[in-house]
């Protein structure tokens, strides 16, 4: 007697299949990678291939040998997971660190919920702020591109933090849009970025809903507070090329299994992440609040797909 066997999402119809659009990410992301390269050194690609390799393995073993189910590694989906945690490190992070976040990652936030297509927050992002609570002093340690002595600094939003908008205004937009700045693997070079979001739109990979709403909330709240009082509140533009905007709004939000699934819901999930980071920003104690607020709009997607989901065919609207 044959069975239907119905997968957990994501589901794609068509020609796409998770794993092309898992390696279209990968693709994208090929860019910024080769920029941080370019900046950080050999300390880069470390973070990078340990990031990665960590998250394949631990997942290949949880399925072998605890789950005791065929390991679905080839799909990308470790691979992605690994690639966007390395992107949320600095390039001089121990590499026992590493393993331990991808470790949370996977283990914890992925295969503990039964694995692709099940887990409620983006895996990538609980482990990275797993890592920024547990090990604050060695995750806020950011290199300087091009150093060759080890030098440390501040990044541009930890600059504003600290002594308002006078310690940015030397930092020329073409740094931050470039990434001749200090910070995360994925805080350099926004051109890169956005280069990577073009292609994933063009291939139809991911929707405009959630990046757009989630940059154009940051532009409109930022450019009201830098009205208000351009002393104290930095500019639109210093917002949306630093920290992890880029990285969140295009590649860590779009994340199939833990957005909304209606277009209503993407730009409600979006406006979501951008209030509460600027909100983090402005008003926290943390310099950049990206993927905290990814995380929190993550729990919240269930009720908003509630209450964003489109009429069925043959619905009737009750008046």
């Amino acid at each position: 007697m044959n069975t239907l066997t119905v997968a957990p999402s994501p589901h794609v119809h068509g020609s796409d299949s998770v794993k092309r659009n898992m390696y279209s990410v990968v693709v994208a992301l090929l860019p910024a990678l080769a920029a941080s390269v370019w900046y950080f050194g050999i300390g880069a690609l470390t973070v990078v291939l340990t990031s990665v390799v960590s998250c394949v393995l631990i997942e290949f073993l949880i399925q072998k040998f605890i789950l005791k189910v065929h390991p679905t590694i080839t799909d990308g989906s470790a691979a992605v997971t690994g690639l966007i945690l390395a992107f949320n490190l600095p390039s001089n992070l121990p590499i026992w660190i590493i393993i331990i976040g991808a470790l949370v990652a996977i283990g914890v936030g992925k295969m503990t919920f039964g694995g692709l297509g099940q887990n409620i927050a983006n895996p990538a992002i609980l482990g990275r702020v797993f890592l920024l609570v547990s090990f604050p002093a060695q995750m806020t340690t950011w290199p300087t591109p091009n150093a060759v002595d080890g030098t440390t600094g501040a990044t541009p939003l930890g600059l504003l933090k600290e002594g308002g908008v006078g310690a940015i205004a030397n930092i020329p937009s073409t740094d931050l849009l470039l990434g001749n700045i200090g910070g995360s693997l994925g805080e350099v070079a926004a051109i890169c970025l956005i280069v990577g979001g073009i292609f994933l739109l063009c291939t139809k990979v991911i929707t405009w809903h959630i990046p757009v709403s989630i940059l154009a909330t940051v532009a409109i709240f930022s450019g009201l507070l830098n009205l208000y009082n351009p002393d104290v509140y930095a500019s639109p533009l210093f917002h949306l090329l630093t920290g992890g905007m880029m990285l969140g709004a295009i590649f860590m939000a779009t994340d199939y299994v833990t957005s909304p699934m209606s277009p209503k819901g993407m730009i409600v999930y979006g406006v979501g992440i951008g209030l509460l980071t600027m909100l983090i920003r402005t008003f926290g104690s943390y310099p950049e609040g990206m993927s905290f607020a990814i995380l929190i709009m993550n729990i919240v997607t269930p009720l908003i797909n509630t209450y964003c989901k489109p009429k069925r065919f043959g619905e009737v609207v009750k008046k």
